[in-house]
């Protein structure tokens, strides 16, 4: 749960930070300007808030009990 949620989070960040340098928002590496990280970004960030989603329905799912 708490994994899946830290892992979530830095992903969509990672992915956050590939987008704006591959569209050139961010300058001064290798991947800025070139479009095929924004790409990337876009898909790691996705993955990132499905992690997030999963944790967060895990944790908010009422549990049956015995």
């Amino acid at each position: 749960m708490v994994v899946r949620g830290v892992g979530g989070i830095i992903l969509v960040v990672l992915g956050a930070v590939w987008i704006a340098q591959g569209v050139g928002a961010m300058n001064g590496s290798a991947m800025s300007g070139h479009g095929q990280y924004a790409v990337l970004g876009v898909v790691v960030a996705l993955i990132g808030l499905f992690l997030l989603l999963r944790a967060w329905r895990i944790r908010h799912t009422p549990r049956q009990r015995p």
